[in-house]
């Protein structure tokens, strides 16, 4: 039965698919806005319309499929979905306010994890009952390998292009990378859209399972892929200004042939953990790649100061998202 609660819980979780599009409309323009390849107008277009068109090609959600199975069906109910949506918006809303280029990913999941959990004990049951440890544990060793693959990916990408560009002229090479990272950002939107817009999928797939809208054996809904990569896209088109200067400018400075490797790094990256349906963080992919770009200058070319700082924050993400997910729980079930 369709309810008012419902409702408000898909709203809320479209919105939230929002604020990660402007949250993370950073993670796919920062390079190419630095670089000045697109304007940031031009950009978030740029961004927002193969974020969507993620929507005609991915067909099989395996992204989606993991999210779903966080939290044991059994403790899943629609105020825990409720509660872990209100954390992460919140997180979202306040680490874009700061500039702080955090994961959106890990928020949704935190949060998510952090209500069900809340659920468990109300219910009696321990706190790892609540969760699907497999699950939890992958996508706790992606928060540390996404960066490094990325890291090492544009790494290796930088060098090769180097050797092979080493007896071009430089303003020759400029020209070339700067149409060059019109593909690199193109291919990193695709990949944000086909990654981040199934964790909001998975989500809403799990919210009309315990609702009983649909069986848990039954297909996802056509309406909800769709719904997902519009709201994702249209909150590209917002943009996310205050992280844009921090990931294009203050971790090391971008030329427009390394946009195209740290760009190229992450989208690979991304394409092989949707690939495995792993739900990575865009934003921890692309920063260990710009990183990666950085280090083949030298060590010091990287703001270490600024990258440690970025650290903390995604360390802090989904232990801060889970306990306001919990407090959000205790206070629904507290008025009932």
């Amino acid at each position: 039965m369709i309810t008012t609660l419902l409702v408000v819980v898909v709203c809320l979780a479209l919105v939230f698919d929002y604020t990660n599009g402007f949250h993370d409309a950073a993670n796919s323009i920062a390079t190419i806005v630095s670089t000045k390849v697109l304007t940031p107008f031009q950009a978030v277009l740029w961004a927002a319309a193969f974020n969507f068109l993620a929507y005609f090609v991915v067909k099989d959600h395996k992204v989606a499929n993991t999210v779903s199975k966080i939290v044991v069906e059994h403790f899943v109910t629609i105020h825990v979905i409720l509660a872990g949506l209100i954390a992460a918006i919140t997180w979202n809303l306040a680490t874009w306010w700061f500039g702080i280029p955090s994961s959106s990913s890990h928020t949704l999941i935190g949060g998510f994890a952090g209500a069900g959990i809340t659920n468990a004990l109300y219910m009696g049951s321990s706190a790892l009952s609540a969760v699907n440890t497999h699950y939890i544990l992958t996508i706790i060793t992606y928060i540390v390998l996404a960066p490094f693959i990325g890291l090492f990916v544009a790494y290796v990408i930088t060098i090769i292009i180097l050797h092979i560009c080493k007896n071009v002229r430089p303003a020759i090479a400029e020209r070339w990378f700067k149409a060059l990272q019109l593909i690199s950002s193109a291919l990193l939107s695709f990949a944000h859209g086909t990654n981040d817009a199934q964790k909001v999928m998975g989500i809403l797939y799990i919210t009309m399972v315990s609702e009983k809208i649909i069986s848990n054996t039954a297909p996802m809904p056509e309406w909800i892929p769709l719904a997902c990569y519009s709201a994702i896209s249209l909150g590209t088109m917002s943009g996310g200004w205050k992280i844009v200067k921090t990931m294009g400018t203050k971790i090391t400075k971008i030329t427009p042939l390394e946009g195209v490797s740290a760009e190229t790094a992450a989208a690979v990256t991304l394409g092989l953990t949707e690939h495995f349906g792993i739900p990575v963080s865009t934003t921890h992919t692309i920063t260990g790649s710009i990183i990666g770009v950085g280090l083949t200058k030298r060590v010091s070319a990287v703001r270490w100061g600024v990258t440690i700082n970025l650290i903390w924050a995604w360390i802090i993400t989904i232990p801060v998202s889970a306990l306001i997910a919990a407090l959000v729980f205790a206070l629904l079930r507290l008025i009932g």
